[in-house]
């Protein structure tokens, strides 16, 4: 049996028919004067589950789609895909290796939530200012630069704490001061072309930061030392396998998964970071003031709250959040100037795949694309073809959601002047 080309014919058969799907279905909804919004999205799932015949039943009776429908032929598509990628190569780990596949989930997880995390930066500043900011990947630099530079070259032996909690007050800072000159005038008529002009003053400021840092460090990659030594501990310390023991430089569940120290610690600090945000927004006078901008600004203006301080605060915050990114997991990765720039990429498919503006959209969108990208690491048949692929699978993911959600799962077209709703 030639498993990669059954496996491939599979996934052949799988993609033709869910694009057929998603368009047939699309038309035939919008012929019958139907919400199209949608109908791509469930023709999709339906024909790469179960083919013509779905398509036929969705065609002839064209229901109402509701979120219990919706909910239900993608969770029938998951199943019948993973059986039929499981028919096609029962030898792929994937299928045969229960470790592997609990390995992969919990990492895909992890990354996961760090990719999240900084996608809420971004969110964030789109949903107060209206902005895609084109510097994010370059706060992201800039955040593990510092902590670089404040633990091995200018401050030996400082409290790696300390140093995070620096370099995230630098990028609030130029973040403030960014906004401050180069944005503001956009809301007071002196630009006629707003959107335009915020494009190009984020793109001018990510090649200032990334040219800037450049000439001054250089192009030679540098990388900090572990923030946290795990102690050595196993629990229960008398089982022969243990249920949980950590090492140094990992943490290990149950003989089973392994995650490694940096990118743990960066995940759990990704998510008390998450916790406090969320308290700020909801809990605080300037978190609600936020929200209210995001939802309307004129309305907010005449309820006594200055609109151009928001978007200041908006744009200092997102720039922090990405710092804070790349401040811990610099001691993971080898940093260099352009460094930002993938991390950047993912952060745009995960806001357009949770939906503009949508906060917990960005954050449930980057779980989802750590998962496919520890998927397409994991189980396409060639594992060392896979690793390169990365960069690619979340492209593949943003033209899936353009295609057949442009909404994203979670957006909404937005009305009165409105770009988000926390």
């Amino acid at each position: 049996m030639e498993t990669p080309g059954i496996f491939w014919g599979v996934i052949g058969w799988m993609i033709a028919w869910g694009i057929a799907g998603s368009l047939l279905l699309r038309q035939r909804y919008f012929a019958r004067d139907l919400d199209t919004t949608n109908a791509g999205f469930v023709g999709a799932m339906a024909g790469a589950a179960l083919g013509p015949v779905a398509l036929i039943a969705l065609w002839a009776r064209t229901p109402q789609l509701t979120g219990r429908i919706i909910v239900g032929v993608t969770l029938l598509a998951v199943v019948l895909i993973a059986a039929a990628f499981a028919f096609a190569d029962p030898q792929n780990n994937c299928v045969s290796n229960g470790e592997f596949v609990a390995s992969q989930i919990t990492n895909g997880l992890i990354i996961g939530i760090i990719y999240g995390f900084m996608a809420l930066g971004l969110t964030l500043i789109f949903s107060i200012l209206g902005v895609v900011s084109f510097a994010h990947g370059e706060f992201y630099m800039i955040g593990g630069m510092l902590v670089y530079y404040l633990t091995a070259v200018w401050l030996p032996g400082l409290n790696p704490l300390a140093a995070v909690v620096a370099a995230c007050a630098i990028a609030m800072l130029i973040g403030a001061t960014f906004e401050r000159l180069m944005l503001t005038p956009m809301y007071h008529g002196r630009v006629d072309r707003p959107v335009e002009y915020g494009i190009l003053a984020t793109f001018g400021l990510a090649f200032t930061l990334q040219y800037l840092v450049q000439a001054l460090h250089g192009a030679s990659p540098v990388k900090a030392q572990r923030f946290i030594d795990f102690p050595r501990w196993e629990w229960p310390a008398e089982a022969a396998a243990p249920l949980v023991q950590t090492r140094r430089g990992s943490i290990e569940f149950f003989d089973l998964v392994t995650i490694s120290n940096p990118r743990f610690v960066a995940a759990v600090t990704c998510i008390l970071v998450l916790l406090a945000l969320l308290f700020f927004l909801h809990r605080t006078w300037q978190g609600r003031a936020l929200r209210a901008v995001a939802q309307d600004r004129e309305a907010a203006a005449i309820a006594g709250i200055d609109p151009d301080k928001m978007n200041m605060l908006a744009f200092a915050l997102g720039g922090m959040i990405a710092a804070l990114a790349g401040a811990l997991l610099v001691q993971a990765f080898s940093w260099l100037p352009q460094v930002g720039a993938i991390p950047a990429m993912r952060s745009f498919v995960i806001v357009v795949l949770g939906g503009l503006g949508s906060l917990p959209g960005a954050f449930i969108g980057g779980i989802l694309v750590g998962l496919v990208e520890a998927a397409g690491t994991g189980c396409i048949p060639n594992a060392q073809k896979a690793a390169s692929y990365i960069p690619a699978y979340g492209m593949i993911v943003l033209t899936l959601t353009l295609l057949l959600r442009p909404t994203g799962l979670f957006g909404r077209r937005f009305a009165g002047g409105a770009h988000g709703q926390f």
